[in-house]
């Protein structure tokens, strides 16, 4: 098997890495990094499976933890089943856990996803973005959080944490940097959008580098990067078992140094997060500017994680009546304006304009010509999804795929709203998978609305890129939405569509074309990611217990039964 890629020569290599200011991770990485023992799981209801209604103003006291006879961990939270790597094959490559033999692409899919492991002081801490000899490096040779988030639950699936565990240890780390972009201080709380390692032979001394959005295109912090980063802790506590690393001192202070960036008091006026374009997946200027699905769905999920993670003692509980009452906010604001099913589409239609009361029924003040007339016969008669934006005088009715699986998969989407995003998605299959899944929106933006949005970005024109490009990566998102709302067939059908083309391709990043039908003008080759997709994907279908580590229940006390507010007015 080809080695990973690793950039440390030997064991005494000296490092030019500053002293953090929070602690000194190497010191203690023999301990940090001992192999958690497969806990035997008291049946309790865990976090995710209470209401944080019924967390109130007053939490319970910290989780206890026991110790049996055999000196396990036994720890209150539903994780029954979860932590179940399947068996080894003698390619390095688990076997289904139901006794399929895996598909033929399984095993070179495990191999290229190897080769991408970066080292740092001999430990594994991430997956580069592609190994493409072919085409310039630019920052494809870095980590990026977003990205290692399907490598991280491949690797968590095969029963393989360390990886996982050093990677949100060292961006843990980078995050008590100081952060400035010219003469600005980013806040605590941001995550790297990535990180490079370096070994200089000649010197023989590593370093890592890290962006901060200094060097991203449009110099754009990463909002994104901290919620992904909860909701990988979360993964790795409920994959494992092991809750000493969610409970480190340093991690609980990264929670809330992430939150507070979020949670804290200013103009808004919504419980939304407003954010710049490009500080997401979707990173160049593509008018997702406001308040993103994308960015609502996972800083929706990030406080439910968090909620999970986070000691319920007197130093956090200022953060979690704080994340409590956002949760109620956010829930129903975007349950109520950003849903749009045949039904909704039909009042904005109707809609009047210039409403100044308490009683405003076009609270927003959309003007109905607005409606792009498209969406008339995109919207089915059953189903329905969650719109791209809602702020003063606009709506963004364009699909986007990530933020919509995960209002799924965090419960933000109630089971009946999350029903008819699957029923839209079959209905349109042919639209948002076409010959290989999937869109990252739909649909894409062409000539004088392309040329005023994008600025003319010749990387995201029609069909190609973000602009309704299609990315294999989404896949794994698709699969665990759809296993979650009983829709297997869906899954597997996007899984073989996948299967026939993606390691002929070369796992390319993206494909062009209103159908995917071919590769992207611009796509790197090995795509990490796209690889990492996959085999997650695949993983789940075989084995649905793996769902738990990526997926919220229902909170019951959730429901929405509440009337829209007269308060909200724009």
């Amino acid at each position: 098997m080809p080695s990973p890629v690793d950039v440390s020569q030997n064991g005494n290599a000296r490092h030019a890495e500053a002293a953090p200011s929070l602690f000194e991770i190497e010191e203690d990485l023999a301990r940090l990094l001992e192999r958690p023992r497969q806990v035997n799981i008291e049946r309790k209801r865990s976090f995710d499976e209470r209401s944080f209604s019924e967390m109130s103003m007053t939490h319970s006291p910290p989780r206890q933890v026991y110790k049996n006879s055999e000196n396990s961990s036994r720890v209150f939270d539903n994780m029954v089943g979860v932590y179940s790597p399947g068996r080894w094959s003698g390619i390095h490559t688990p076997r289904s856990t139901f006794g399929y033999e895996p598909h033929p692409i399984i095993g070179e899919a495990w191999e290229a996803l190897r080769r991408s492991i970066v080292n740092f002081r001999d430990q594994p801490v991430g997956t580069i973005a592609a190994i493409d000899n072919s085409a310039e490096e630019l920052n494809y040779d870095q980590v990026f959080v977003r990205d290692f988030v399907p490598s991280a639950l491949a690797f968590l699936m095969n029963g393989e944490p360390d990886i996982v565990k050093n990677f949100l240890l060292k961006t843990l780390r980078l995050q008590s940097r100081e952060k400035k972009i010219d003469q600005f201080k980013l806040g605590d709380g941001v995550m790297p959008a990535s990180f490079k390692v370096s070994h200089d032979p000649v010197r023989n001394y590593e370093t890592i580098t890290a962006d901060f959005g200094e060097s991203a295109i449009g110099r754009v912090a990463p909002v994104d990067s901290g919620f992904w980063w909860i909701i990988l802790l979360r993964a790795y506590t409920k994959s494992t078992g092991d809750t000493s690393l969610a409970e480190m001192q340093e991690c609980q202070r990264g929670i809330r140094l992430i939150l507070e960036l979020c949670l804290s008091e200013g103009f808004d006026t919504f419980p939304t997060l407003l954010c710049a374009d490009g500080c997401s997946m979707i990173d160049r200027r593509m008018g997702v500017y406001g308040y993103p699905i994308e960015i609502q769905a996972l800083f929706f999920m990030a406080l439910r994680c968090a909620l999970f993670l986070l000691k319920h003692d007197e130093e956090n509980q200022e953060c979690c009546d704080a994340i409590i009452k956002r949760l109620h906010a956010l829930s129903f604001h975007m349950r109520s304006y950003y849903w749009l099913d045949i039904k909704q589409l039909n009042d904005i239609y109707r809609y009047k304009t210039e409403e100044y009361s308490h009683t405003a029924v076009n609270k927003f003040n959309v003007m109905p010509d607005s409606l792009p007339e498209w969406v008339f016969d995109f919207m089915p008669t059953r189903g329905g999804y969650f719109i791209g934006n809602v702020s003063p005088a606009h709506m963004d009715f364009r699909w986007f795929c990530l933020g919509n699986c995960i209002s799924i998969l965090s419960s933000l989407a109630t089971p009946e709203q999350a029903s008819a995003i699957m029923d839209l998605v079959e209905s349109r299959w042919q639209e948002l998978v076409g010959e290989m899944p999937l869109k990252i929106c739909y649909p894409a933006m062409e000539g004088h609305e392309w040329r005023i949005v994008t600025g003319c970005d010749p990387k995201n024109t029609s069909w190609s890129y973000h602009n309704g490009g299609t990315w294999p990566v989404l896949l794994w998102l698709l699969t665990a939405a759809a296993i979650k709302t009983g829709r297997p067939q869906i899954a597997r059908r996007a899984i073989e569509l996948a299967e026939s083309r993606l390691l002929k391709d070369s796992w390319p990043e993206y494909y062009d074309g209103k159908l995917g039908r071919f590769i992207g003008k611009q796509a790197r080759k090995f795509q990490t990611w796209s690889i990492a997709g996959y085999l997650v994907a695949r993983m789940m279908l075989e084995d649905p217990s793996h769902l738990g580590m990526i997926s919220l229940e229902e909170d019951k006390q959730m429901k929405p039964t509440m009337k829209r507010s007269a308060s909200w007015t724009c």
